[in-house]
């Protein structure tokens, strides 16, 4: 399977969000974009929210497994 292509994202946030972004990036030596994508991951997975498309290809490779 190939990897996903990126898409571009384009938002505006406080000067002090763009700091803690920042500064969490720098503690982990990860680039911003980096930091925000495991970030929002984390989230999802504690409250448990799921990619539509991963829930799907996750179902049809359970049923190609059984068979």
């Amino acid at each position: 399977m190939e990897p996903e292509k990126t898409v571009g994202l384009s938002f505006r946030i406080t000067p002090r969000m763009k700091r803690l972004l920042e500064a969490a990036a720098a503690n982990e030596r990860r680039s911003l974009t980096n930091t925000l994508e495991v970030l929002v991951e984390d989230y999802c997975r504690r409250h448990g929210i799921e990619d539509q498309e991963d829930a799907v290809r996750s179902k049809a490779e359970t049923a190609r497994e059984r068979k």
